[in-house]
């Protein structure tokens, strides 16, 4: 069986992080290891996180000097990962048990360098309030319209670990780097829902404002379109975004 590192950056996130671990916990696919990027300054959860993990040599924990961010730490992660597959999940998303056994098998099938899964989009309390079902194959024209990747649904063949960078922005770093990958390689995905994204509040992914600015900043600063091109792609991204919101509406 290959080994699967799983990248799992943390930051306050204690209401949710022992249901997250839980979830890797209970995989049916056992041969995983498991990177977590302590990335708070203080050491008020380090311990709390400890105690879940107990002796399970598969995770390790890793503490950042300061609070650098998530897309520094999952690019931390990834220089420490060891596997032929890589992962992402962030520290209040959640894995179906058979979610790294069945997409192995299909990326293996399809002899893919990335997937990806559908997945369920769940509230603070877990109750499931809409879904992202995963087209089959996605491409660069396809995602510089609509981002219908969920990180913690992505899985790599690590041969290409030293092609993609997380950059340092608030939000839509995933996105950046989907569209920077997607001009080389294709996108694999499996329509079964194996992961549950958590829409809280006061995400920052939840601010429309914040959407917005780093939607501009996405073609802009890293696809390098003008003004016009930019805010043009930024009106499409964001009708998508709400047709896809009325869908997963409708389909949960």
């Amino acid at each position: 069986m290959h080994l699967i590192s799983i990248i799992l950056p943390y930051y306050n996130k204690k209401e949710y992080i022992k249901q997250t671990l839980l979830s890797i916990f209970n995989q049916t696919y056992k041969n995983f290891e498991v990177i977590i990027i302590y990335d708070q300054k203080d050491l008020k959860d380090f311990y709390y996180i400890k105690k879940i993990i107990g002796d399970d040599k598969r995770f390790k924990i890793y503490k950042n000097k300061k609070n650098f961010g998530t897309s520094y730490s999952r690019n931390k992660g990834v220089k420490f990962s060891k596997g032929k597959y890589i992962c992402f999940l962030d520290a209040d998303d959640l894995w179906n048990k058979k979610k790294l056994e069945k997409q192995i098998i299909f990326m293996m099938k399809k002899n893919a360098l990335i997937g990806y899964t559908g997945y369920k989009i769940i509230n603070s309390h877990s109750k499931v309030i809409g879904l992202m079902k995963a087209k089959s194959k996605l491409n660069y024209k396809n995602l510089i319209k609509s981002c219908d990747i969920g990180l913690s649904t992505v899985m790599f063949n690590s041969n290409i670990k030293y092609s993609f960078f997380f950059p340092n922005i608030k939000t839509k770093e995933d996105y950046i780097l989907w569209l920077k990958l997607s001009k080389k390689y294709k996108f694999y995905g499996l329509n079964e829902y194996l992961s549950s994204w958590r829409r809280t509040s006061n995400s920052l992914s939840s601010s429309i404002f914040r959407r917005l600015i780093d939607g501009y900043k996405v073609y802009n600063k890293f696809e390098r379109q003008n003004f016009f091109i930019s805010f043009l792609l930024l009106i499409n991204l964001s009708v998508n975004y709400l047709l896809k919101r009325l869908m997963q509406k409708i389909d949960s």
